[in-house]
């Protein structure tokens, strides 16, 4: 993971160096296992290694992933807090008091949100790139999901952290993304 943020980091750098500004240093194994305690979960090891040498954002002034805040373990929380209170209040059940379901890929759990699916990144709206840690049968643990507030829609983005931060890596090493000034955000180059 260390070799794949470093890429990243270096095409920050070079391309976008005021989202480079806001990335932070990597956090503790003790805060690491602080943050899994108090979600009550494991973190895969993917997870961990990110974290001890990025730990996110220190703002969302600019997006570093894909024009998406990458949250620090501090934003996570805040973030989790958040859904699992709307969870706990039984927002996402019907009349019966069961989940409402969404229109998830296969390997995603039919639900609106899981407190199993934690928040990697956001887009400011409400919008999550989640880690899943409660799959449905025939998903991965530890994929990495899309989330969306107000949209029913599930979608499976990479069966890792690691494998969606290497893809990433190399879609901005071959010029996939562009950072617009206009914006402040990594986007997909139309071009």
């Amino acid at each position: 993971m260390q070799e794949i943020w470093a890429r990243i980091e270096s095409w920050l750098k070079l391309k976008a160096p005021v989202v480079f500004e806001v990335i932070q240093v990597g956090a503790s194994d003790a805060e690491i296992d602080e943050l899994a305690k108090f979600l009550s979960i494991e973190l895969p090891e993917d997870v961990k290694s990110l974290y001890r040498v990025c730990n996110g954002q220190l703002d969302y002034s600019y997006g570093a992933i894909e024009g998406w805040e990458l949250l620090s373990l501090d934003r996570i929380k805040e973030e989790w807090i958040v859904w699992k209170e709307l969870i706990d209040g039984g927002d996402f059940n019907d009349e019966h008091g069961v989940n409402q379901g969404c229109e998830p890929d296969p390997g995603i759990l039919n639900v609106w949100m899981s407190e199993k699916w934690i928040p990697l990144t956001s887009d400011g709206a409400g919008n999550h790139y989640c880690l899943d840690l409660d799959p449905a049968e025939s998903g991965t643990l530890g994929q990495i999901i899309s989330m969306w507030h107000d949209a029913p829609y599930r979608e499976i983005i990479a069966p890792s952290l690691r494998d969606w931060l290497e893809e990433y890596a190399r879609n901005l090493e071959s010029d996939q993304f562009v950072f617009s000034e206009e914006y402040g955000i990594i986007e997909a180059d139309s071009i």
